[in-house]
């Protein structure tokens, strides 16, 4: 028992000053210019007076926790540690209600206490069942508010984020990145995600992953344009490639392409993640790598090993440079969208409750977005959120009156007032539509003669050109109008509308 308590004594110490003192800060990316001089840390502006309670509230928690190591007889310690415990989950509940508390604190403090607490006697489940009890299967103080969180945590670190984030300098020159020259990418996959979020994320939340790795997979692939198709062939908005798409039932069904529809590929990338967790070990970086790369290749790398990382130098350097780009970048989006304001990142409030309009008069979805405008504040308009919520229609294609269109709710008032037929911005829209650029079509093209060739069998292929038109283009003289292999031939085209 003594040995227990030396031992808890020097953990508890060492996660209170680290937790405590230091959870509030993240290190700044490495120094490019390669030197090994310890990062500057980035500080959370000063908390309100209401947060800076429950911060303290938190510290009093894990000095209760460090007192209880010190505390005479095995029940006594026990009742000490876990009314700390429970002191953070209450107070992290509080922290999730108010603007600017920083959750990361509670979640860190919480599950390093409890890694302590098992670390400190192996033989627990033994020797110790009252802490057996109070431990195991604990719930991360979060868990209750905000469930997708604990489960971010843990997955995308395959321990804790934040160590894996101060340890890796790939996912901070990532998160970097997002917030430098692709922060625009990132709000856009943002703005885009919250009109889709309906659709796409209750795949995740039914297969227990988290939503922020959800939205980590489309900022990297395709910024939430749903109908985004790579040059490799990947397509949709999580870019799923035919042949994994097929694996996972998606198909073209009376030709449309089903990795366009948001839902079921949500569904299918959903299921892919798990069946890759399941393979290696809930081990979410090979399991991106694997996304990205190809299944086949990094199991083959990992080669069955269960606690193989992907940071290794064997496995790392094998990657592609794509796929070793790929992990840390949907790493790190998926980190952000979990804590933005840490960052300096604000992302905008977006009212994306779905909704539907029948339409009262015929119209294309490039017309709605013209009479649309920006309403609601929409900087870009509304031409990309129409797109992805109707994946199945053609932008210019005139849809019949009666014709159910989907559209975030916000807008069908908007619709009524300003696409109501007759109305100046339908009308406009209309004649934008209907005005097609003047086709060029040049008065003549080229034919080489190929062996068997005649005038009349010429000029019936190209339909448009009569005999005698060849031969006065090209100066043959009839009534033979002779012509031999390899000889070039003008031949005039129609040059109708």
């Amino acid at each position: 028992m003594a040995h227990r308590s030396i031992l808890f004594s020097i953990l508890s110490a060492s996660i209170f000053s680290v937790v405590v003192a230091g959870c509030a800060s993240l290190p700044s990316p490495t120094p490019k210019d390669g030197s090994t001089t310890a990062p500057a840390m980035v500080t959370n502006p000063p908390p309100t007076e209401s947060v800076a309670a429950l911060y303290a509230d938190l510290t009093r928690a894990m000095t209760a926790y460090q007192l209880g190591n010190k505390a005479s007889g095995h029940d006594a310690m026990l009742a000490t540690q876990q009314q700390a415990l429970l002191q953070i989950k209450h107070d992290a509940e509080r922290c999730a209600a108010l603007a600017g508390c920083n959750m990361l604190k509670f979640t860190l403090a919480y599950e390093q206490l409890l890694d302590a607490t098992r670390y400190a006697d192996n033989t627990t489940v033994q020797n110790q069942p009252e802490i057996a009890q109070s431990t195991e299967g604990e719930e991360s103080p979060v868990l209750r508010v905000l469930p997708q969180t604990e489960r971010s945590v843990i997955l995308l670190s395959h321990g804790t984020l934040p160590k894996l984030i101060a340890s890796n300098a790939a996912i901070r020159a990532a998160i970097e990145e997002w917030l430098t020259s692709m922060r625009p990418q990132l709000i856009n996959t943002w703005v885009n995600y919250q009109y889709l979020r309906a659709q796409m994320e209750p795949a995740y939340q039914k297969t227990g992953l988290p939503e922020a790795l959800l939205f980590g997979i489309m900022a990297k692939e395709s910024a939430g344009k749903v109908h985004a198709v790579s040059r490799s062939g990947a397509a949709g908005p999580l870019q799923f490639m035919p042949a994994t798409a097929a694996r996972f039932g998606l198909r073209i069904v009376n030709g449309f392409d089903q990795r366009f529809d948001p839902k079921l590929e949500a569904r299918a990338n959903a299921a892919f993640i798990n069946e890759q967790l399941k393979i290696f070990n809930d081990n979410l970086a090979l399991t991106l790598a694997a996304y990205n790369g190809g299944e086949g290749f990094v199991g083959r790398l990992v080669r069955g090993q269960t606690n193989a990382s992907l940071w290794e130098p064997r496995i790392y350097d094998a990657l592609s440079a794509q796929t070793r780009e790929y992990v840390p970048m949907v790493l790190a989006a998926a980190w952000l969208f979990l804590h933005p304001q840490q960052y300096n990142l604000k992302f905008p409030k977006i009212d994306g409750t779905p909704g539907s309009i029948t339409l009262n008069s015929p119209a294309s979805l490039s017309e709605l977005s013209i009479c649309l405008g920006q309403a609601g504040q929409m900087r870009d308009g509304w031409f990309r959120t129409l797109r992805n919520l109707n994946p199945k229609l053609k932008p210019q294609k005139i849809q019949l009156a009666g014709t159910h269109i989907a559209m975030p709710s916000i807008l069908k008032s908007v619709y009524t007032k300003q696409c109501r037929p007759g109305g100046n911005w339908l009308e406009l829209a209309r004649v934008l539509h209907d005005a097609a650029p003047p086709v060029f079509r040049p008065l003549h093209i080229y034919y080489q003669v190929r062996e068997g060739d005649t005038l009349y069998g010429i000029a019936r292929h190209f339909r448009c050109a009569q005999a005698h038109g060849i031969a006065r283009m090209n100066g043959l003289r009839p009534p033979h109008y002779i012509i031999h292999p390899g000889m070039r031939l003008r031949i005039p085209t129609c040059q109708r509308g």
